[in-house]
């Protein structure tokens, strides 16, 4: 029996609530050997406290060894196995800005990046440029036409956008354009099958183009592309679990995801003082909280340790305002592991807390990497996460006579 039929099975109606805060890229690693974490690393007596009120672990976002990208990393945490629902991060960021994405389109998520006059990337982001400098890009690649072919360019936030193109017989099994490393020229697409390759031919006369018309624009004169992507067919979270749901993230790919399952997305500004104030004010409403942070993840992405540590730190602070509402359960993990070490996501288990009523506290004394380890809900596959917070908010039946 597949996990979500089984679920629809035992499902039983409640009133309780959960909160999920997925501090984006959460887990980290030590500068250097036997040193502290960022999590480690930053004073957090609230999150500190929860650990020890409930029950800790550490959760592997896909398999041991396996480095996720925020979409599988998500959907994990949400209860879909990432292995079974392989979903292309276009789709996801052009759901994140409301783009309807139709059945004869492909959908991109694009990077703005610098290159050198040799045509090297020197910086994958272009610099972190502003939403507005972002918007007049765009402006620039909408000039670019392909006969017999629609192009969308749409701006998301700072560095990044959205392309989608709209023709007949195009396939997504086409490969990322971005090297992942700088000195490296942009990659050439190429497509796995012929309507995957017709999307790949468009492609790089798209960024033929767009080195023509961005030639004069650094830092942001040229374009990368990932996460190649049609609409795919997945069940809601309110078909599987019976909750109404409720996204409250600021960055749009993360409400793309949240869309993509069936949550309402809720305005909510851009500061995690607004993301508080919004859940206290759809509290009433909804089941199922999805709260996103992400600035853990952006700053470790930019190797700076002390400024993740700030970021943690940050979020402590809030814990408290979710606290007071009452969550019947009150879960605090990461999509992934973003170890400013590294400057990038990691295959590393992520820390990961539960309260609840029915918890069985573990002895945990604090939130971080090496406590987790030793806490009650041991190492386990983040898809099962959605299972303890439903068992927790006692939305389960049993299983069998």
């Amino acid at each position: 029996m597949r996990l979500h039929d089984l679920v629809r099975r035992l499902r039983q109606p409640n009133t309780t609530k959960i909160v999920m805060l997925v501090a984006d890229g959460l887990g980290g690693l030590p500068l250097e050997p036997g040193g502290k974490t960022e999590l480690e690393a930053a004073h957090t007596p609230q999150l500190d406290a929860a650990a020890r009120e409930g029950v800790c672990g550490l959760s592997v976002p896909v398999l041991p060894g396996i480095t996720p990208g925020s979409g599988p990393g998500h959907l994990g945490l949400f209860g879909y196995d990432p292995l079974e629902y392989q979903i292309g991060r276009g789709v996801l960021e052009a759901l994140g800005i409301n783009f309807p994405v139709g059945p004869q389109d492909v959908a991109i998520r694009g990077n703005f990046c610098t290159i050198d006059e040799e045509g090297l990337i020197t910086d994958r982001r272009a610099g972190r440029p502003s939403t507005e400098r972002c918007i007049d890009m765009c402006g620039l690649l909408r000039q670019i036409g392909i006969p017999n072919v629609e192009l969308f360019v749409e701006p998301v936030r700072e560095h990044r956008f959205v392309l989608v193109i709209r023709a007949a017989d195009l396939g997504d099994h086409v490969n990322d354009t971005d090297p992942q490393g700088l000195g490296l020229a942009p990659l050439t697409a190429r497509g796995a099958d012929p309507a995957s390759e017709r999307t790949a031919e468009i492609v790089n006369q798209f960024v033929a183009e767009a080195a023509r018309v961005l030639r004069k624009e650094a830092p942001t004169n040229m374009v990368t592309l990932r996460g190649f992507a049609r609409y795919p067919n997945i069940a809601t979270m309110e078909e599987i679990y019976g909750l109404r749901s409720v996204a409250i993230a600021v960055y749009p790919m993360y409400k793309g995801l949240a869309r993509l399952v069936g949550m309402t997305i809720a305005e909510c500004g851009s500061t995690l003082e607004e993301q508080i104030r919004t859940l206290e004010d759809l509290w009433e409403q909804y089941d199922f909280f999805f709260l996103h942070y992400k600035y853990t993840d952006s700053t470790g992405e930019d190797g700076n340790f002390m400024a993740k540590v700030q970021m943690i730190e940050k979020l402590d602070e809030v814990i408290p305002a979710i606290q007071r509402l009452g969550p019947d359960v009150f879960i605090v993990t990461g999509d992934h592991s973003t170890p400013s070490k590294m400057r990038s996501h990691s295959w590393h288990p992520v820390p990961t807390l539960l309260v609840a009523e029915m918890t069985r506290t573990d002895g945990v004394a604090g939130f971080s990497e090496a406590a987790c380890l030793h806490g009650g809900l041991g190492h386990f596959e983040a898809k099962y996460l959605m299972l303890h917070a439903l068992a927790h908010a006692r939305r389960l039946g049993k299983y069998g006579a």
